[in-house]
C-alpha cells in the first residue's frame, strides 16, 4: 500500500508539474510521431454499409501501437521517482517492445513478464525487447497467457519496490493505474475529436474500440464522455463463441469480482476463482477488464458486445484486401463491429475507429488461420526468433 501510495503521490505532483507535462508533450510529438493521423477507409467502407469509416491510426506510432502513450509517461515518473528499475507485463507482446524501448531512452534497466505461451504466439516482439536491452521472462503457470504474467510482475514488484516501478499495461490493475493509465491515453480522443470534426463537420455518429483491459478504448472514449448522441462501442474477444466457454468476454460473460487489485466485472466460477480465457488475439486473452469499463457499461454510457476470432480475423483480411492496411488482430475486433455498427446506420453515418496497432507481430497466426504457409514453416521461425540471442563479448549487453 506504501508503494501504492508513493506512485498516487508523484503523478498527482506529476501532472502538476509544467516541466513534467511539457517533457511528455515534446517526446509525444518527437519521439512517438504524434499526432496519429486520420485515415478514411472508403473502400472498407463500402462493406460497412456505406457509412464513412475513419480509422484513428494509432499504429503508425513508434513501437507501431497506441502502448507508447502510456509508457512514456510512466517512465518519466519512474526517474522521477529516483527508481533505476521498471517491470511490466505482456500479452500481445506491445507493451513489453513499448516499455523496452522507453527503458531503453531513458536508461533504465528492464524486465518484461510474458506468458510462455504468449512468447510463442509473438515471437517477433519477443525479439525486439531483446534486441532493446531488455530481459524476457516466459512465465509457465496457470494458462501461461497475460493474467499469468501479471501474477509474477506483482510478485516482483512486492520483493523490489524500493528500487522498481512496475509499468502498468492497462487501465486495471489497483489504484491509480486504471486513472493514470486513462489519463495518459486520453491524447488518442482529443486528437481524434478535433481531427473528425475537422475532415467532416460534425462528430462522429460512433466510436469503436476493442476491450481486454480496455486501455486504448478508454482512451478514445474519454474525450467523447460528454457527448451524448457520440455512441460508445467496445468490442470483446468472444473467441470460440461466448456459448462455448472459451473467450474473453469479460462484460458478456462475466461477473463482479476482484482481480489484480481492482472490481470490475471477470470471468470467474461459483467460489469466486478466475476462469482461463481464450481468444486468438493475445493481448485480449484476459479474463478481467478495466473498473471504468464497468461503469460505463452499468450507466449505459457505453455498449460492449462480443466478437469472435472468425469475426475479427474476416476483418482482418477485408482490411487488408480493401486498404492496404495490416491491423493487429485486436484491432480487428474493433473492425468487425464497426461494419456491424456501419449496416445500422447506413451512408448518413459516421463512424470512428480506434486502430490501435498494427498487425506485424500477428503475421504468424494470420498465416496460419488463412493457410498462407505451412505449420512447419511458422515453427521453424518462430524457435529461431524465441530463442535468446548468443551473448556476444562486445561490453553492450545484448
Amino acid at each position: 500500500m506504501a508503494t501504492l501510495d508513493q506512485v498516487t503521490e508523484a503523478y498527482a505532483a506529476a501532472r502538476a508539474d509544467p516541466e513534467f507535462t511539457g517533457e511528455l508533450s515534446r517526446l509525444l510529438r518527437d519521439y512517438t510521431g504524434r499526432p496519429s493521423p486520420l485515415t478514411e477507409a472508403t473502400r472498407f467502407a463500402e462493406h460497412a454499409g456505406g457509412a464513412r469509416v475513419l480509422l484513428k491510426r494509432e499504429d503508425l506510432n513508434h513501437t507501431g501501437s497506441h502502448k507508447i502513450n502510456n509508457v512514456l509517461g510512466q517512465a518519466l515518473l519512474t526517474r522521477r521517482m529516483g527508481k533505476k528499475r521498471v517491470i511490466a507485463e505482456t500479452g500481445a507482446g506491445q507493451h513489453g517492445v513499448a516499455t523496452a524501448t522507453a527503458a531503453a531512452l531513458m536508461g533504465l534497466e528492464c524486465v518484461v513478464y510474458m506468458g510462455e505461451e504468449d512468447t510463442r504466439r509473438q515471437a517477433l516482439n519477443v525479439a525486439r525487447m531483446r534486441l532493446l536491452g531488455a530481459e524476457v521472462v516466459p512465465v509457465r503457470t496457470g494458462s501461461r497467457t497475460l493474467k499469468d504474467a501479471i501474477n509474477e510482475a506483482f510478485r516482483d514488484w512486492v520483493a523490489n519496490v524500493d528500487t522498481t516501478h512496475y509499468l502498468f499495461g492497462t487501465v486495471a490493475g489497483p489504484a491509480p493505474f486504471p486513472a493514470m493509465v486513462r489519463d495518459f491515453h486520453r491524447v488518442i480522443g482529443d486528437e481524434a475529436r478535433a481531427q473528425v470534426l475537422e475532415r467532416t463537420g460534425r462528430l462522429p455518429d460512433a466510436v469503436c474500440a476493442c476491450v481486454g483491459g480496455g486501455s486504448n478504448a478508454i482512451g478514445i472514449f474519454t474525450a467523447f464522455l460528454d457527448d451524448a448522441d457520440v455512441a460508445l462501442h467496445g468490442y470483446e474477444a468472444a473467441g470460440d463463441g461466448v456459448e462455448t466457454g472459451r473467450h474473453a468476454a469479460t462484460i458478456t460473460g462475466g461477473t463482479p469480482g476482484i482481480l489484480h487489485g481492482s472490481r470490475s466485472y471477470l470471468l470467474q466460477d461459483e467460489w469466486g476463482q478466475t476462469i482461463e480465457s481464450h481468444s486468438i488475439s493475445a493481448g485480449l486473452d484476459y479474463p478481467g477488464i478495466g473498473p471504468e469499463h464497468a461503469w460505463l457499461h452499468d450507466s449505459g454510457r457505453a455498449t460492449y458486445e462480443p466478437v469472435t476470432d472468425r469475426e475479427a480475423m474476416e476483418a482482418f483480411r477485408l482490411l487488408c484486401r480493401t486498404e492496404g492496411i495490416l491491423p493487429a488482430i485486436e484491432s480487428a475486433h474493433a473492425l468487425a463491429g464497426a461494419l456491424r455498427v456501419g449496416q445500422v446506420l447506413g451512408p448518413e453515418g459516421v463512424v470512428l475507429v480506434n486502430l490501435s496497432g498494427r498487425g506485424d507481430k500477428d503475421v504468424d497466426t494470420a498465416a496460419r488461420w488463412f493457410g498462407v504457409v505451412s505449420d512447419e514453416e511458422i515453427v521453424e521461425a518462430a524457435e529461431a526468433t524465441v530463442e535468446a540471442p548468443p551473448q556476444e563479448s562486445s561490453g553492450e549487453g545484448w
